[in-house]
């Protein structure tokens, strides 16, 4: 079982697993050895996730999600296919748990007035400064 938070675990059923060819770390090791791991996760057809967490996970992880609704998740950091397999288990619980995680609705608050005067202060030396540069400038002119 892999734990997201609390209340949604996954089963490793669920989830299937690819070795290939790393370009990462090795040495001569690297060129006979299939040491990257990349991880699958149906979303669209998971018994584990429910209709809201689909539609969160789809929303949120799109870029990572295929046209079958396939998630994929990938690591070659490390020499071993089994680091790597660990690592993308971290690396998909964690992108899981950030897709799931309920954003904090904004607070609306005002500039205070100080805040205001000195961006109109800042505008009135900016537009000061472009008069300046003219060449039909003149003190009279502030």
């Amino acid at each position: 079982m892999v734990r997201i938070h609390q209340r949604l675990s996954i089963p490793e059923s669920e989830l299937e697993f690819t070795t290939s060819r790393s370009s990462g770390p090795g040495g001569q090791h690297v060129n006979t050895s299939e040491t990257r791991v990349t991880l699958r996760f149906d979303v669209e057809n998971s018994p584990s996730l429910s209709e809201g967490q689909k539609r969160r996970i789809r929303s949120r992880l799109k870029t990572r999600i295929n046209n079958e609704g396939v998630l994929h998740v990938s690591s070659q950091k490390h020499r071993s296919q089994s680091a790597n397999r660990d690592a993308t288990i971290e690396k998909f619980a964690e992108l899981l748990r950030g897709a799931l995680q309920r954003r904090k609705k904004r607070k609306k608050t005002k500039p205070t007035k100080a805040s205001q005067e000195r961006r109109l202060d800042e505008k009135k030396r900016r537009g000061r400064r472009k008069k300046q540069r003219s060449k039909d400038w003149s003190r009279d002119d502030w």
